[in-house]
């Protein structure tokens, strides 16, 4: 077996469990919230509909819901927490929707009231990379003063003909123009990619991640594509899903044309367990991490090992 750069990690990529471990010194938990934001693509601003893959609940569908308090909903994601481990700090994640689309005085009591949390030890914030204006970056640059901040920014995929069959309203050009800005500021830059778009080849992915990856950004989350019911993919009648094999092999590739440097965030995702109607495997997330990790091994392979440095 080759020598990687992750000996010690107990892995072959650089995960993010061992980062915020080497960071913070112990376990930290990510806390999604919902701050009762909407998206430039489903108020007409945009488009309407939103992307044909998003649910109703605008990727928050474990959140306890935006009719409580943040307060309220960290302590119920909290108690379920209770009995499997305790974490040494937590990291308010505004994950529902657009989590900088509002004015900016708005985002400024929402975000304030994130970090009065008990244990806070960091701010997340998931958007899109089209509502980053100057004015929401001067907030973001005052919060990036006060805590760590982690701007999570739903890229998706490079390719217009992809972004446009799935009516992101955004394109790459968008988020050249965002990452240039964020890299402005003292924050950490995360980009989400979704394997299985429909109509994307298993090079387009890998190029997608490849490129992100050039734009000097600080870490990924790599989703799976999961159709849930309630969504336009759900009517769609000629979507293919990926399979188990192929949504593997393709994440290692991904990997493996990633820096180094960029901490790996997600491998895949989940879909709420009533509303997910394909791909069945998906609900096995254990069997398809460890998949992950044996196939890397297979390959004697592992993060950066094809990406030209110097």
């Amino acid at each position: 077996m080759s020598e990687h750069p992750f000996h010690g990690t107990g892995k072959r990529f650089s995960s993010y469990a061992y980062f915020l471990k080497k960071t913070y010194g112990g376990r930290i938990a990510k806390v999604p919230l919902d701050g009762s934001f909407t998206c430039p693509n489903r108020d007409g601003t945009k488009g309407t509909g939103g992307c044909i893959y998003c649910s109703a609940r605008g990727s928050g569908d474990f959140i306890a819901g935006p009719s409580r308090s943040l307060r309220e909903q960290f302590d119920s994601y909290c108690a379920t927490l209770s009995g499997k481990w305790s974490p040494v700090g937590y990291i308010p994640y505004f994950q529902s929707f657009t989590g900088t689309y509002a004015p900016p005085q708005r985002l400024r009591e929402l975000y304030t009231e994130a970090l009065a949390l008990p244990h806070t030890v960091g701010l997340a914030i998931a958007t899109r990379p089209d509502c980053l204006e100057d004015s929401i970056c001067a907030v973001l640059a005052e919060f990036a003063g006060r805590t760590d901040l982690t701007i999570e920014l739903g890229v998706q995929t490079v390719w217009k003909d992809t972004a446009d069959r799935c009516n992101l309203c955004h394109c790459f050009a968008d988020t050249v123009r965002a990452i240039e800005q964020l890299r402005r500021l003292p924050l950490q830059i995360c980009v989400h990619l979704i394997n299985g778009l429909p109509g994307e080849t298993p090079e387009q992915m890998v190029q997608s991640a490849q490129t992100v990856g050039e734009l000097g950004i600080d870490a990924v989350k790599l989703h799976l594509l999961h159709v849930l019911r309630g969504t336009p993919l759900a009517a769609w009648q000629d979507y293919t899903c990926l399979t188990k094999e192929q949504y593997i092999s393709i994440v290692c590739d991904q990997l493996e044309v990633l820096p180094p440097s960029v901490v790996i965030q997600r491998l895949t995702g989940d879909g709420r367990g009533e509303d997910l109607l394909a791909p069945d495997w998906s609900r096995r997330k254990r069997e398809v991490l460890n998949g992950i990790d044996q196939e890397l091994k297979r390959r004697d392979s592992w993060q950066g090992k094809r990406v030209q440095m110097g």
